[in-house]
């Protein structure tokens, strides 16, 4: 449910916005950086699949070393409907199409894949710790939430709340609340789409700038060389600015 990195010593770490099968943005976003796999790391916070061209190819991008993402709410619809646990139109509707034409065994592979995927990511920078979410933790501390995840001290009905909050919450966003998050220097998520460029609520990152809806996919440096500086793509722009 949690997963925590290192400060990367050797090289840099990025996090980019919701990808929704649009893997072939996600490679020109690292050109433009000049990624190297060799040293740098890519952190995404989730939502790998659905709505895009190819959301297979997850599988894929989840075995390679240098590439870490969270769970996303899409993810979870996948796993649920692999379990005969979610409603097949309702995913549908939301863009998943590509999983329900699978057949069943192929369906529980990449649904075992996608159940790997942590919740939350913490990640050491120069600057201090940086939480990763797909959407929220329905709150302001970043330790307490961890420990909800890690079901300490709190009753099943108490962590499902927790996870739900971080895979759909959007309750920051809507109520513009700039509260910073403890325990954090920044907190980065995705799930809703912001236009043009990443928004900032205190200390709170909004990273997907709606790739998939024919806007951009950003990337944000936040250790080493570089580190601040946001790449982005789109069908009609590249760029990136400090």
């Amino acid at each position: 449910m949690y997963k925590k990195f290192e400060k990367n010593e050797h090289g840099r770490d990025f996090v980019i916005g919701d990808i929704h099968g649009c893997f072939d943005l996600v490679h020109e976003v690292m050109w433009l950086a000049d990624f190297d796999g060799s040293v740098d790391r890519l952190f995404s916070v989730g939502d790998l699949v659905d709505r895009g061209p190819s959301s297979e190819d997850c599988i894929d991008w989840i075995a390679k070393p240098w590439f870490h993402a969270v769970r996303g709410n899409h993810e979870q619809m996948a796993i649920g409907v692999a379990a005969g646990k979610h409603d097949l139109a309702l995913y549908l509707c939301n863009g998943g199409g590509w999983f329900l034409s699978l057949d069943d065994s192929r369906q529980k592979l990449i649904a075992d894949c996608l159940d790997s995927l942590p919740i939350a990511i913490e990640v050491e920078t120069d600057s201090g710790p940086i939480g990763i979410v797909h959407a929220d933790i329905g709150g302001n501390d970043w330790r307490g939430f961890v420990e909800g995840l890690n079901g300490i001290g709190i009753s099943n009905n108490k962590r499902k709340a927790i996870l739900e909050d971080a895979l759909w919450c959007r309750e920051r966003i809507k109520g513009n609340r700039e509260g910073e998050v403890d325990g954090l220097h920044a907190m980065y998520v995705g799930h809703t789409p912001v236009k043009d460029e990443p928004a900032y609520l205190g200390n709170v990152v909004y990273v997907d700038t709606g790739a998939v809806f024919g806007r951009k996919m950003t990337m944000i440096c936040v250790q080493g060389h570089g580190c601040g500086t946001v790449y982005s793509v789109g069908a009609d722009s590249i760029s990136f600015q400090k």
